[in-house]
């Protein structure tokens, strides 16, 4: 190799040292935010699945206006397990995370543990009704009112999951989906509590 071909290639390379050591430095910057975000998500559901902070604030008092029915208080669920998701139907992860927790709600109903979905969809509660029906979804489904968000503390994250247990404390919140499996240990924890 001529001396001009090692002076360029020499050059190369040290163009390329740093950066190589950019690419890395951007590289771990995302790999701490994909771990921070990772954490933001499964961390709730870890303590909620294993009981971990679970001090619990007092459940807002708000009534419902469920499709199909009348007015449920919140407090009239008390004694049970209560789950108030918050979804929309056009929100994919939701729709991805409602098969779930109409499989806990079916095995656990009779034990105590409910389902209330409250809709934040700004279509007519005709279309929701519609939309849960198509998708096989039987657990009690409300619309959101403005009330409704503002006392669960201004929901803007869909989905968002709140975790009640029977003496009417909120123990639980999980902004995103609510896995199946994290929320079935938390129901199964959460009932055998005495009230």
């Amino acid at each position: 190799m001529s001396t001009g071909q090692q002076a360029r290639q020499a050059e190369r390379s040290g163009a390329q040292r740093p950066r190589s050591r950019m690419f890395r430095a951007v590289e771990a910057g995302l790999w701490v935010v994909v771990a921070a975000l990772f954490a933001v998500r499964v961390t709730p559901q870890l303590q909620a699945a294993f009981g971990w902070g679970a001090a619990g604030s007092k459940e807002p008092a708000v009534t419902f206006d469920l499709l199909g029915g009348g007015p449920l208080p919140l407090a009239q669920l008390r004694g049970q397990v209560v789950l108030v998701n918050f979804w929309a139907t056009w929100c994919p992860p939701c729709r991805a995370e409602m098969p779930g927790l109409e499989r806990v709600y079916d095995d656990r109903h009779t034990a105590g543990f409910t389902v209330l979905g409250v809709s934040v969809d700004e279509r007519s509660p005709d279309y929701v009704a519609a939309f849960l029906k198509d998708h096989g979804i039987t657990y009690p489904v409300a619309m959101a009112t403005a009330e409704a968000v503002a006392r669960f503390g201004g929901v803007n994250d869909y989905p968002t999951s709140f975790l009640i247990d029977r003496r009417g404390r909120v123990r639980y919140t999980v902004r995103g989906m609510f896995a199946s499996t994290a929320l079935r240990a938390a129901v199964d924890r959460l009932l055998a509590e005495q009230r």
